[in-house]
């Protein structure tokens, strides 16, 4: 029995849970490809490289040693040129200016050490049907250690494990539990290596919650790239994460949400009252209490799916659009992507949202609205609402990216025409039948296609607004 604050840690579900995640994933892809080292390679997958606006989708590990990035970034903040290889220093003067607006130039030496790494690095672009089909091979692998009833993927390079069962069929002369734990993982990581070329890492716990926390903050920094946290570790390696959004499901919201109550660490979070998170901020708060020691009932074979309460699109664009026309376009086409899944999922929307975001080049805040809506699916409606939010707050600028959204949905109605209906109102009901009998077959001949065959007469407009 082991017993821990409010805890009896006996009565909790102790499974075999592991969190793997692969290195890099889609750079080590690349790497891969390249028969380059993940490990010690330079590389940077990179959409629109040859554009300021160019997004970082993922670098290897030595790339983030070296220039400090993360995975997701845009090129104009790499400290070097992605198209010349030569110092940033419009980067440089931005983030180097003290309070009195003087910047302090980069060493000649610094400059050289930017520069000689940025000529050794490779900056390649994403290659999505390659990351998925890579992810197939490597769940189909897992698949080999457990059930596929006991694989939860969690996203296209993450995966739980539950191995409980599968530990005396591999390892049927080791006696100690976690040992065999952890026999199994090194298997795992080196299976997937000499089948496809990737470093995973991962976490092991007795629960979900324990392996993710294994992985994101022990196995990413340990030198085998494997991490156990038992309910016997969570004082000493739960309790003692130094930030709190290192923790999962603890965002910087949540984070100075518990600091207004006086709570400023996971351990004293853990240790807090219950009854007071409760009221102070009901289910998620007490949640994280939960968690905060360890305790997480979810099991691997509940496959939850949370119901769509919105459906949505913000692309950014391959370049800056600075006349009205081109982004009224993008909108109008955004617009029938949105209505088509609507009406493909037999859903109304009743809330429309959409933003407008701007060039890196003009520091101009973001243009966004929302309004409440008629149920519709209908992609002429949407259309309307959108461009006369958009224009009723827009004022010029260069747009980079745009995105609207579909919110409240409800399920499609079946409508009835009632025999005491005016006779006007019949009129209305017969053009709404109307034009969804012309969407329908419009989505139809979409479907067949497989892309948008119909637009609208969009792409005539749209060279009419190039000339």
């Amino acid at each position: 029995m082991y017993i821990m604050g409010y805890f009896d840690y006996s009565l909790e579900p102790r499974r075999a849970i592991l969190f793997e995640d692969v290195k890099s994933n889609y750079a080590s892809i690349e790497c891969r490809e390249r028969g380059l080292d993940p490990l010690t390679t330079f590389l940077c997958v990179m959409s629109r490289s040859d554009n300021s606006m160019g997004l970082i989708l993922a670098s290897s590990p030595t790339f983030k040693k070296v220039f400090g990035k993360s995975n997701v970034g845009r090129s104009h903040e790499l400290p070097f040129y992605p198209q010349t290889r030569k110092f940033n220093y419009s980067r440089w003067n931005k983030t180097h200016r003290d309070f009195y607006g003087n910047v302090e130039p980069p060493s000649e030496e610094y400059v050289k050490f930017i520069e000689d790494w940025a000529r050794d690095t490779y900056i390649v672009p994403p290659r999505m049907g390659l990351y998925i089909q890579s992810n197939i091979q490597v769940l189909k692998i897992l698949a080999t250690f457990t059930s596929r009833a006991e694989i939860h993927p969690y996203s296209i390079d993450e995966s739980f494990l539950d191995v409980t069962e599968s530990l005396d069929y591999y390892f049927p002369d080791e006696t100690d539990y976690y040992k065999k734990m952890d026999l199994m993982a090194q298997k795992i990581q080196r299976t997937l290596y000499y089948q496809t070329g990737l470093y995973v890492t991962i976490g092991m716990g007795d629960n979900p919650l324990l392996a993710k926390l294994a992985t994101d903050n022990y196995a990413k920094h340990s030198q085998n790239m494997r991490a156990l946290i038992r309910y016997e570790d969570v004082e000493e390696k739960v309790w003692t994460i130094e930030e709190m959004t290192d923790f999962w499901g603890i965002s910087k919201r949540t984070k100075r949400n518990f600091e207004k109550i006086g709570i400023y660490s996971i351990r004293e979070l853990a240790n807090a009252d219950p009854d007071m998170i409760k009221r102070e901020m009901k289910t998620i708060g007490l949640q994280q209490f939960f968690h905060a020691n360890g305790i997480d009932e979810t099991s691997i074979h509940d496959h939850y799916q949370k119901a769509s309460t919105s459906f949505g699109n913000s692309p950014i664009l391959p370049r800056d659009y600075t006349r009205q026309g081109e982004v009224e376009i993008v909108l109008k086409e955004m617009c029938e992507q949105v209505a088509v899944r609507l009406r493909k999922e037999k859903k109304e929307a009743t809330s429309i949202s959409f933003f407008v975001g701007f060039s890196a080049k003009e520091p101009r805040k973001t243009v966004h609205a929302a309004r409440g809506i008629e149920p519709t699916n209908s992609t002429v409606e949407i259309q309307r609402i959108v461009l006369q939010l958009f224009r009723e707050r827009f004022e010029g600028g260069a747009v980079r990216q745009v995105g609207i959204s579909a919110n409240g949905l409800i399920d499609t109605p079946f409508r009835l025409i009632s025999l005491f209906d005016e006779a006007e109102d019949d009129k209305v009901m017969a053009r709404q039948h109307q034009e969804e009998k012309i969407q329908e077959a419009m989505d139809r001949i979409r479907k067949k296609a497989r892309l948008y065959s119909h637009t609208k007469g969009l792409n005539f407009e749209k060279r009419v607004a190039g000339d």
